[in-house]
């Protein structure tokens, strides 16, 4: 049973470790313990129905030590003051080059980013493409491109972070990022085998839980939910932790490296498996030469028609380089911690 501790309900102002009352400030204190990670997909989706797919089977059981975790998604007046505080620059600010991207076409080879597109018409959900440009001059700070900003938006999340930013950030901070295990963990909020973060029930009582998609995707968001688009943080309700936005709003990054296989390795050892850091190299057999890293969580974009990865215990990736505006990240640190496993 995991146990929260003196945490803030509200994102905090200060980005670097404070302590209240012993705590650090925003995170919540997770006792560790054992639980089956992954997600029965009933069936594995197709490139029409994207759903959960067979990347989160099989269920496996785990033990993870206890952690502290952010309470939201790091916000944009938080990386502000980390970048204020260190004059970092994220990799969607610094012009790519060939060596690093190979394929691109030369007018990609520009500053910038990946930003959502909707379309104007119902088109296939086969080609992810249709709904995804690369965008000259996105960043965390114009997360659609140079027209837009984050003025006012202090209080949503970053977005537009590669993982090494991610990275740069949980250093600066005394953290680090999660585990796949113990976002997952953390997500559960102490139900076990449940489909969502909060039960089995997408819209408890007509309640919606997260920030997904409404309406037919990829053409337009109805925001049914209060949201067309992204959220601020914590306008959701928290799980039974405490924490927010654990499913929808944005993907988050996760240290793990991404394999398809990697649950099946695991299972096949048929022992709990202590702290998972992930396997030792990246394997998508999509894009078999992307180095790509876990995402979990869902974000704003995941609908009933094409992904339905709000669901826990499913998985996302994403190249290391590569932000897009709709995924941030939350951070970890670690407890004094029980030894004792299964």
């Amino acid at each position: 049973m995991a146990v929260a501790l003196a945490f803030c309900t509200t994102p905090c102002a200060f980005a670097q470790e404070v302590k209240v009352d012993g705590a650090p400030r925003g995170m919540v204190l997770l006792s560790g313990g054992e639980f089956l990670m992954g997600a029965a997909t009933n069936g594995h989706g197709s490139s029409e129905m994207a759903m959960a797919s067979n990347d989160a089977e099989p269920i496996h059981p785990v033990f993870v030590n206890d952690f502290w975790i952010d309470v939201t998604a790091v916000t944009n007046e938080q990386f502000e003051e980390f970048v204020t505080a260190t004059g970092y620059v994220t990799i969607a600010a610094r012009a790519p080059t060939k060596e690093e991207f190979p394929d691109a076409p030369p007018e990609n080879l520009v500053a910038g980013s990946v930003v959502f597109a909707p379309t104007d018409h119902e088109v296939p959900l086969n080609d992810h493409l249709q709904w995804w440009t690369y965008l000259k001059g996105a960043n965390w700070r114009h997360p659609e491109g140079p027209d837009t900003d984050i003025k006012g938006k202090e209080k949503y999340p970053v977005v537009q972070v590669a993982y090494p930013d991610a990275e740069a950030y949980a250093k600066w901070a005394g953290k680090r990022l999660p585990t796949e295990a113990e976002f997952e963990y953390a997500a559960r909020g102490g139900l076990s085998g449940k489909t969502y973060a909060w039960g089995d029930e997408f819209r408890p009582n007509g309640k919606w839980m997260a920030n997904t998609w409404q309406g037919k995707f990829p053409v337009k968001d109805t925001g049914e939910d209060g949201y067309a688009g992204l959220a601020p943080v914590a306008k959701f309700p928290a799980n039974g932790y405490g924490l927010y936005d654990m499913s929808g709003n944005v993907w988050q990054w996760c240290s793990d490296w991404y394999r398809a296989d990697y649950y099946a390795q695991l299972a096949k050892q048929k022992k709990v498996t202590l702290n998972p850091t992930g396997p030792d190299s990246p394997l998508d057999p999509a894009e078999p030469n992307e180095k790509k890293r876990v995402h979990r969580g869902g974000s704003f974009l995941c609908n009933e028609h094409f992904c339905s990865r709000y669901m826990v215990g499913t998985r996302g990736k994403g190249e290391v380089n590569t932000g897009t505006n709709h995924l941030g990240f939350r951070c970890v640190q670690d407890a004094a911690s029980r030894t004792a496993g299964p």
